[in-house]
C-alpha cells in the first residue's frame, strides 16, 4: 500500500498533462472512495461541471487527507508549483482585499484541482470578464430544524409558479444535503447589492404566499419550522457548491441537477459519487440549456422598490461583512435592548 500511495501517473485531460499522485489515499473512508475515484468522477462529469465552472472564479475547498481530516477553503492560487497554464480571476473581497482564484478555462483545471485534494468546489455567480457583475442569481431553500428535503422540494414548487409568473426559466438541483438549490441565469448588468436586494424581494413573495412553510428572518431564533431562503448567498464572497460537485459528507453526495417533474420523487442521497456520471451519461445534463436566455432582473428590483415603500428595506448581512447603507441592525432579536417588547 505504501508504494502505491506514493504512486504517480499522469493523465491527459483536455490536451494537457495532470499529475495524480497518491491516487489509493482514502478520501471518503465510510464509502472507500479513493482520490483516483475523485479525480476520475470529476473527469467523468466534465460537461456538467464545466457548464457551471467555466470562467468562474472558484473557491476550493480542499481536504488532502479526506474528508474526515482537515479541511481548508483555497481563495488563492498558490504562487509556486502551479502549471504555468491555469487560469484565474481577480476577484474582491467585501474588505476591499484582492485575490486571484483559480478560474476554470478547461477541464484540465478542474483536474488539477482534484489533484490537489479539492472535494468541493464553490464558484462565484460572475465570469472573468466582469467579476462585480454576477450572471447568476441563486436561490438557497435551507431547511431549518423540524423540517426536511421533502418541505425544501414544496417551497420549491411555490418558487416554479412564481418563476413561472415572471416568465423565467429556473434551474434546480439537489443541495447534496437536505436542501434545494434554484439558479437564474441573468444578464450580468447589476451589481452584487443589486442582485441580493432583488433574491429579497423573490424570498418576500415567497414567504407572503405561504408563511407557514418559508422565512426569511435571518436570526435563527425567529425562522421556527420553515424552509430558510438564504438571500445572504448572492453577497459579494459567499458562494454555493456547484452544480455535479461532490459534497464532504460521508455518503460522498453530489449536488446534482434534477429537472422540476423529477424534483418530487428525488432522494438526494441517490445522487452520489458512485452514481451520478451514469445517470449523466444515460440522461444527459438538465442544466443543458440554463445559458440560453440570460434574463433582465428589473421585475424583482421593481418588487424591492415596492417593498421598500411598504416599510421593508434591507436585511442583515453575515457578521463579517462591513456594515452597508440601509442595512438594520446586527443584532439578535432576543439580545436587542432596544426592540419593543410585548406588554
Amino acid at each position: 500500500m505504501a508504494g502505491s500511495r506514493s504512486a504517480v501517473e499522469e493523465i491527459e485531460v483536455d490536451g494537457r498533462a495532470v499529475r495524480l499522485s497518491s491516487p489509493d489515499r482514502v478520501i471518503f473512508p465510510q464509502r472507500g472512495f479513493t482520490k483516483a475515484d475523485v479525480f476520475h468522477y470529476y473527469l467523468a462529469v466534465g460537461e456538467g461541471i464545466m457548464r457551471a465552472l467555466r470562467d468562474r472564479p472558484t473557491t476550493l475547498q480542499r481536504f488532502p487527507d479526506g474528508v474526515e481530516g482537515e479541511m481548508f477553503f483555497s481563495k488563492r492560487v498558490p504562487t509556486r508549483g502551479v502549471p504555468p497554464w491555469v487560469s484565474t480571476a481577480e476577484i474582491s473581497f467585501p474588505s476591499g482585499r484582492k485575490a486571484d482564484e483559480l478560474c476554470p478555462a478547461d477541464l484540465a483545471h478542474v483536474a488539477w484541482a482534484a489533484q490537489m485534494g479539492t472535494v468541493v468546489f464553490h464558484p462565484w455567480p460572475v465570469r472573468a470578464g466582469d467579476t462585480d457583475r454576477p450572471d447568476e442569481l441563486r436561490v438557497d431553500l435551507d431547511p431549518q430544524p423540524g423540517t426536511d428535503f421533502a418541505d425544501a422540494v414544496t417551497a420549491a414548487g411555490e418558487l416554479r409558479a412564481l418563476l413561472d409568473e415572471l416568465g423565467v426559466p429556473g434551474w434546480p438541483k439537489t443541495s447534496g444535503g437536505r436542501g434545494v438549490h434554484v439558479y437564474l441565469r441573468i444578464q450580468p448588468r447589476w451589481t452584487f447589492v443589486e442582485v441580493r436586494r432583488a433574491t429579497i424581494a423573490l424570498a418576500r413573495e415567497l414567504e407572503r404566499r405561504r408563511p407557514e412553510l418559508i422565512t426569511t428572518a435571518w436570526w435563527k431564533e425567529e425562522r421556527g419550522r420553515r424552509v430558510f431562503v438564504d438571500f445572504n448567498q448572492t453577497a459579494r464572497d459567499r458562494t454555493i457548491a456547484c452544480a455535479y460537485s461532490l459534497r464532504a459528507n460521508a455518503r460522498a453526495t453530489v449536488s446534482t441537477p434534477v429537472d422540476w417533474d423529477e424534483l418530487t420523487d428525488v432522494d438526494p442521497d441517490d445522487f452520489h459519487l458512485g452514481t451520478v456520471p451514469a445517470r449523466l451519461a444515460e440522461r444527459g445534463d438538465p442544466h443543458a440549456g440554463i445559458d440560453d436566455a440570460p434574463w433582465d432582473l428589473t421585475p424583482l428590483l421593481e418588487w424591492a422598490e415596492r417593498d421598500a415603500a411598504d416599510g421593508l428595506g434591507d436585511l442583515p448581512y453575515p457578521p463579517e461583512y462591513p456594515k452597508m447603507p440601509g442595512e438594520p441592525k446586527r443584532v439578535q432579536p432576543s439580545k436587542d435592548r432596544d426592540r419593543p417588547r410585548d406588554a
